[in-house]
């Protein structure tokens, strides 16, 4: 019944989770800690895709702090 649920209404569902997910650390763990978590999974998530995408993470990092990575 999962697994339908996820390929008729994917967006639904994903988004259900998260925000139980969500909650869930809110209630635990407090307001700031789940932000820490949260900016941790999206930098994580960033550099994952830019892995996918075969991109050197020397020029990933070179656009977000210009100058620090690259010798001259």
């Amino acid at each position: 019944m999962f697994w339908q649920l996820l390929r008729e209404h994917p967006g639904k569902t994903i988004g259900v989770l998260s925000g139980l997910i969500l909650g869930l650390l809110y209630i635990w763990i407090g307001f700031f800690n789940t932000v820490v978590i949260l900016v941790f999974v999206a930098t994580g998530f960033y550099f994952g895709r830019k892995y996918d995408n075969r991109e050197s993470l020397t020029e990933v990092l070179d656009r977000i702090l210009p100058g620090k990575f690259t010798k001259y």
